[in-house]
């Protein structure tokens, strides 16, 4: 079966495009840049040059393929232009929604984000919860615009299954997308050495093993017009960072740093970029997020689609062992 991932050098969608091709699918990559260092190289992988606001590249990809992975997003913490995160997180899926409508598309898979709920209160989040706070950090805001285009389409009879992934970690590049493992790369190297707060924040770590083989058993089980939460443990910052240090055997002497100081330094960094143009290395949206839990629950997707959740010191071993290696 020919099949369609967006978003192939992204941290999902390129372990995404191994494992279908790993599986005998006929992988279509779309990426912007087919020499790109993070496409996977592999016999049942076809990288073709297009983007998903260029909807004439992106037909050409779709044709004769029976289904779409759609994992492409802008999901940095900042960009210049925050018109970007409409564009490509809302438009560019409209795009791939109403051309894979027009070519009778099979199914689509739609990779939104458990931050579409935000921060939580006391109990883990569900499917069916509402968001209980505002949309302060533009990802979260077009990534929940993109899920209402992505049931408009149900509507409209097209066969779509929406998946939200947590927090995931994993084997795979370092990159401004995976802050998870530029937190965990970082205090390998001695150099991150900051626990927020008193480092009982709570997130949700999804395992990126357990986040692809979720995406594949959306596509054959996934019940149309839906979605899945696809998680794994409600880990503190301080049970991260122990975990961690007792699975490298690195100490470094972790510094719990107020969140009065965080927020102080957020808005410094704010200010700079506002004056200068340069990149933040910490904005106040996100710190304020730091004194609120992310939890969530798997639970509807570990009983519709037989999903699994790694257990968060065996994914942190494996994630160790991948980052130690390059």
């Amino acid at each position: 079966m020919r099949v369609l991932v967006t978003g192939a050098t992204g941290f999902i969608g390129r372990n995404l495009c191994l494992e279908l091709a790993e599986q005998g699918y006929n992988v279509v990559a779309l990426c912007r840049d087919v020499n790109h260092q993070y496409l996977i190289s592999h016999k049942n992988i076809t990288p073709v040059k297009g983007d998903i606001l260029d909807r004439p590249s992106l037909m050409a990809a779709m044709k004769g393929c029976q289904q779409v992975y759609h994992t492409a997003a802008l999901a940095k913490m900042w960009c210049r232009d925050k018109n970007d995160y409409y564009s490509i997180n809302v438009t560019g899926t409209r795009n791939v929604l109403e051309l894979a409508m027009d070519l009778y598309i099979s199914k689509v898979v739609y990779t939104s984000t458990c931050g579409v709920w935000g921060p939580t209160i006391k109990h883990p989040m569900t499917e069916n919860d509402p968001r209980i706070d505002g949309f302060a950090i533009d990802y979260e805001r077009t990534k929940y615009l993109a899920e209402i285009e992505a049931r408009v389409y149900a509507n409209k009879g097209l066969n779509v299954v929406t998946v939200n992934p947590s927090r995931v970690y994993g084997e795979g590049p370092i990159t401004d997308s995976n802050s998870v493992g530029k937190m965990i790369s970082g205090y390998l190297k001695g150099k991150w050495r900051i626990i927020p707060g008193k480092g009982t924040q709570v997130s949700n770590y999804a395992y990126l093993g357990d986040v692809i083989k979720g995406h594949i058993a959306a596509m054959e089980q996934g019940v149309p017009g839906n979605r899945y939460i696809l998680g794994g443990e409600d880990i503190s910052f301080n049970t991260f960072f122990d975990t961690l240090q007792n699975i490298s055997g690195k100490n470094h002497g972790m510094i719990k740093l107020p969140q009065r100081i965080i927020e102080a330094y957020s808005r410094f960094e704010q200010v700079k970029t506002n004056l200068t143009g340069l990149p933040p290395v910490f904005l106040p949206e996100f710190a304020a997020r730091l004194r609120k839990d992310q939890k969530y629950s798997s639970q509807k997707a570990i009983t519709q689609l037989n999903y699994r959740i790694t257990p968060f010191a065996e994914g942190m071993a494996k994630t160790i062992n991948h980052i130690n290696s390059l």
